[in-house]
């Protein structure tokens, strides 16, 4: 078991991003954000007008971290390094986001067959009350995909808690025919990246 101090506290709800962290030796320990409720989330995830993809998702994420930074003071929790990450599909300068039922989940999906788009994930790490940020960019080429494969995809709960409408470690697989950039990032957490980002947090991997 590794020392207490070597814990983090991991920002996101996303299960992804917990087997990402598994995958590379990572203890953590969940802080949830608050995205519903009489008071609001904790962030809000809405764009502001003429703001670009790549100043969306730092910002995001670097609010994120904050909100974890604030709760854990607030409950007066041990201070550990805390991780927060975010991540945003573009096509044409546009964000996809999760889609909010089936028809949407269509309509993206549309969009992408046989187009190639790019994945943003940005990663925050919190340590001793300053945040090191790092934000990594892959692209992804789908094939062209028929109506009734797009529809038999929807059919399942696949597209709809992932940005983009679609998850690469899942049955999206095959629709992919060219990535460049990391895996791990599309999933929702760049391992490289992250990794860099811990261990100049005193967090030792290896």
């Amino acid at each position: 078991m590794k020392p207490a101090d070597q814990k983090i506290y991991l920002a996101s709800k996303s299960p992804r991003r917990r087997e990402l962290l598994r995958q590379i030796g990572v203890d953590f320990i969940l802080l949830m954000l608050r995205d519903q409720g009489p008071r609001g989330p904790d962030v809000s995830e809405e764009m502001y007008a003429g703001e670009a993809p790549e100043d969306y998702v730092v910002r995001v994420t670097h609010e994120k971290a904050a909100a974890a930074w604030q709760i854990l003071l607030a409950r007066r929790l041990p201070q550990r390094t805390i991780l927060a990450a975010d991540t945003t599909v573009v096509l044409d300068g546009d964000i996809l986001g999760k889609p909010a039922g089936r028809t949407e989940a269509v309509t993206m999906l549309q969009s992408l067959s046989g187009r190639t788009h790019q994945v943003l994930t940005s990663v925050v790490v919190h340590h001793d009350g300053e945040a090191q940020q790092l934000t990594q960019t892959s692209t992804v080429t789908f094939a062209a995909l028929s109506d009734d494969m797009i529809r038999a995809y929807c059919a399942t709960s696949e597209p709809y808690d992932k940005a983009g409408g679609y998850g690469i470690q899942g049955l999206a697989s095959m629709f992919i025919t060219d990535i460049t950039g990391s895996h791990s990032g599309i999933m929702g957490l760049p391992l490289f990246e992250t990794a860099q980002l811990l261990k100049q947090a005193g967090i030792k991997l290896l």
